[in-house]
């Protein structure tokens, strides 16, 4: 009876809830198609469970529902059998003997209903506690059915994830397979593209063999003509002079010796143990002019003895002015060093007295160049500015401010008018001001790193840049734009340019090699391996020699002819203040500059020796000279003057005057 009456409601809730679906689907013609379906799709999953529940139990119903009209049937039978007997009874009551057999017989019926009754009943709850078992196992399937349709929704759901990721992977597969093909035809040209590059290379190579063949005879010849020649003229025309001379000399190195009573200079053992007393001055070197007869032969050959040259190595040096120190002078006599150094003949004094000094930037200064045509300096800073200031009027106060980058500056640079400076940036790029009207005119964004350095390139039309995210970039500033990328494959730190045409372009990067770009053939040169990271480069004049200061604090001297280091700078007390610290060649390129994390900025002769250290000390609370590290210096191009920044925020000019 249970289960008929659930199944009875659960058809009867079901067809309300049809009918109120349907009912509310024709009175709102605004219902969505798509709620019209999903609630149809509803709809039809009720009748599905309906149909399902109810298939198992149909039997079992209709069993139950025939009990049911029995037992209600016996019940009626058993009410009138009830009358009939209580008839009787008040028959039999009032005397009647007539149907006692009847009475007997209906009793015996009664009991037989009685007993069916109880059967029946019996059977009813029998039937009733089978119902409630299936009741409970219906709903235990019905709890797992949730769960396998919770479990069924979740699989359609990964599923459909993943054959979104599959096809995904498919489309990702064809892009793919289609580089693929592309960059192995790429690579099929590339490698017969090297190998006839290979195959010129190996015919210039044997050419260039044979050239330089034939140039190395020519030059033994011209030696050997130039030599007969000299020596002829020698032998015939300048005997007197060349006696002259080296009287000369040697009187100047006898007053040297004769001066015992020097207090300032120190005192250098002869080779027979006699003391030899050397003077530093410049006048003793140079010496007044004399006559040549006033000569004492002991002496000129004592002093000789004493520096350990003889007649060939002092007239070179005498002559020479320093340009051979180290192939003239011996590795045993640094008196000799000295004593040239002090009498002037290894180039133009150093600048060890300060100009003028000023506070450069409201933090921490990164870059210094001087202007190439007038004394006037350009200075970057933390700040984000770069300012330019009038050196030739002794101005404290800057000329200009230029404005426009939004981090800190890394490098400046004019071009070889002073009519454009160019800064690099942290910000990604780098911009081109006017000198004239202080006003930007270009700036270059495309790296993904801080620019670290510029150049010009084929002045005015373009700039090449070196930054952290590995590549060169070649810009033309008539469209503004990156005509060309150079992939170094390491952060680029400085670079630099061998002319104004910029055929070649030299960089310096984080992996300690040096790179070579040849513009017009878009190839890459031998690179050359430096001990450390680089920080810096700069170029001589006449493009033959490089300076690169490295990490493992010093520097280098490469000869660009042969490609290869020649000198090493370096010093105790010396140490590279940051990854873009720089050096500077001075207008000659006889002497090289670079700065200190010390406070102090050392000058090196390009023969090798330290001419002179620019180290001070602090007067009350103000400094003379740097008081932490110099990030950069520049030498004037056209006068004796350096110009340092650093972490002080200040910037001293130098002068020898």
């Amino acid at each position: 009876m249970c289960l008929y009456t659930h199944c009875d409601d659960s058809n009867s809730s079901e067809a309300q809830y049809i009918n109120l679906e349907q009912a509310r689907a024709h009175s709102d013609p605004t219902m969505s198609t798509e709620e019209c379906l999903w609630r149809e799709h509803v709809v039809q999953r009720l009748r599905e469970r309906d149909r399902k529940e109810c298939e198992n139990f149909k039997e079992i119903i209709v069993q139950n529902n025939r009990l049911i009209d029995h037992v209600a049937q016996l019940k009626s039978d058993n009410l009138k059998l009830s009358v009939e007997n209580e008839q009787l009874r008040n028959a039999v009551s009032t005397g009647g003997t007539g149907p006692n057999v009847a009475i007997a017989t209906l009793e015996k019926k009664l009991l037989a209903q009685q007993e069916e009754l109880t059967d029946l009943h019996k059977r009813k709850g029998e039937h009733s506690q089978m119902i409630v078992d299936l009741n409970l196992k219906v709903e235990q399937q019905k709890e797992l059915l949730s769960e396998k349709e919770h479990s069924l929704y979740e699989q359609q759901t990964a599923n459909n994830r993943l054959r979104a990721e599959v096809q995904l992977l498919h489309s990702s597969l064809e892009e793919l397979k289609k580089l693929n093909t592309t960059l192995l035809d790429e690579h099929t040209a590339l490698q017969l593209a090297f190998s006839s590059l290979e195959e010129k290379m190996r015919n210039v190579q044997d050419e260039n063999r044979y050239l330089l063949e034939r140039l190395m005879r020519y030059r033994a010849k011209d030696a050997d003509k130039l030599n007969e020649e000299n020596e002829s003229l020698i032998r015939k025309r300048l005997p007197s002079l060349f006696r002259k001379r080296s009287a000369k000399l040697k009187r100047d190195l006898e007053d040297a010796v004769r001066e015992p009573n020097s207090a300032v200079n120190p005192i250098v053992p002869a080779p027979g143990g006699t003391p030899l007393h050397r003077n530093s001055s410049p006048a003793q070197f140079g010496g007044p002019a004399g006559s040549d007869d006033e000569i004492d032969d002991g002496s000129i050959n004592g002093a000789m003895e004493a520096l350990g040259l003889n007649d060939e190595e002092y007239i070179s040096a005498r002559f020479m002015g320093g340009e051979a120190v180290h192939d003239v002078v011996r590795p045993n006599t640094n008196t000799s060093i000295e004593t040239l150094k002090a009498a002037g003949y290894l180039g133009q004094p150093n600048p060890t007295k300060i100009f003028m000094k000023f506070e450069a930037h409201e933090n921490e200064s990164h870059a210094v160049r001087w202007s190439p045509v007038e004394r006037m300096v350009a200075t970057g800073g933390a700040d984000r500015k770069v300012k330019l200031w009038d050196v030739g009027k002794g101005s404290t106060e800057p000329r200009a401010v230029l404005s426009g980058s939004s981090a800190g500056i890394n490098s400046v640079d004019f071009d070889s008018t002073g009519a454009y400076i160019l800064g690099t940036s942290n910000d990604y790029g780098a911009r081109v001001w006017t000198v004239m009207d202080n006003r930007l005119r270009h700036t270059l964004t495309g790296h993904s790193g801080k620019v670290m350095a510029a150049k010009y390139v084929q002045e005015p039309i373009k700039v090449v840049t070196g930054s952290h995210d590995r590549t060169l970039k070649i810009w033309d500033l008539r469209s503004i734009a990156c005509i060309e990328t150079k992939f170094a494959g390491s952060s680029c730190n400085d670079l630099c340019t061998t002319d104004s045409l910029g055929s070649t372009i030299i960089s310096g990067h984080y992996d300690k090699k040096i790179r070579f770009w040849d513009i017009r053939t878009e190839k890459q040169a031998d690179d050359v391996l430096m001990p450390a990271k680089i920080t810096s480069l700069d170029l001589s004049k006449d493009c033959n020699y490089l300076i690169c200061s490295v990490r493992d604090d010093t520097i280098k001297l490469l000869d660009l002819r042969k490609n290869q280091v020649i000198s090493t700078f370096s010093n105790e007390h010396f140490k590279i203040s940051c990854d873009f610290a720089r050096a500077s060649f001075n207008s000659g390129a006889s002497k090289i500059a670079c700065g200190s994390a010390d406070g102090a900025i050392y000058i090196w002769n390009v023969n090798g020796f330290l001419e002179t250290t620019l180290k001070g000390h602090s007067s009350g609370s103000v400094p003379f000279f740097h008081s932490t590290a110099v990030n950069a210096v520049s030498w004037s191009p056209n006068s004796n003057s350096l110009a340092s920044v650093g972490k002080s925020k200040r910037c001293i000019i130098y002068s020898d005057s």
